[in-house]
């Protein structure tokens, strides 16, 4: 049976509403508040699209844990969270794309990928060895990228979204994500609160859509 590896973001605020003595704990949920009850939009929507095929294809990939995926609903939701879907964005720090990716994270995403025993129709082996930063506005690559580092995020914390969250956001070897922390960023936690509030709503939209086909 399929597994999705990230907790139940709807769970999030009971998670700290659990661990009050962490430092961040008022700062996230202040955050969480502030994006309750964010919907995606039918906009929002209309401009994933011509990404959901491959959003589809690679959160289907097992790459650090046998029969353990990552919720395409959860890709969607990041992605709206980073660039609003747009694979031109580029941010301030020059993260690029879809997913928002720093050049020297993708670079070396991508050549852990050709590295390993994965192929990939459309990406070949050496592209992904020899990843330029123009790559990265690429939204099959792209979003390749962003599944793989989602993948690895969550299966080196365990699954706990707002610390997969400060790894995306704030870098993997953040101190605080040591102890179990998140990042003391208003720009990762705003992202953690936005995300949550995204996926939440995507997964109401699909469970209303099952439900109407009965």
């Amino acid at each position: 049976m399929q597994k999705f590896y990230l907790i139940t973001l709807s769970l999030i605020s009971c998670l700290f509403f659990l661990a009050p003595t962490l430092a961040d704990s008022a700062q996230l949920q202040q955050s969480l508040a502030k994006y309750k009850g964010t919907q995606v939009s039918k906009g929002a929507l209309q401009r994933l699209k011509p990404f959901n095929r491959y959003i589809n294809y690679y959160a289907q990939f097992t790459f650090f844990r046998a029969r353990h995926k990552v919720n395409p609903d959860f890709i969607r939701a990041l992605i709206l969270a980073e660039s609003d879907a747009d694979p031109r964005a580029i941010s301030s720090k020059e993260a690029m794309g879809l997913g928002q990716i720093i050049y020297s994270t993708g670079k070396q995403a991508a050549l852990e990928l050709s590295r390993s025993r994965f192929r990939f129709p459309n990406v070949s082996r050496n592209k992904l060895a020899n990843l330029k930063k123009n790559d990265l506005f690429n939204p099959e690559i792209n979003i390749l990228l962003t599944c793989y580092l989602i993948s690895k995020y969550n299966y080196k914390f365990k699954g706990k979204l707002e610390l997969v969250l400060t790894a995306w956001n704030a870098g993997e070897n953040q101190k605080e994500l040591k102890k179990g922390r998140v990042a003391p960023y208003r720009e990762t936690q705003d992202l953690i609160g936005k995300v949550n509030s995204y996926y939440i709503d995507l997964l109401r939209k699909r469970s209303r859509l099952a439900s109407n086909r009965r």
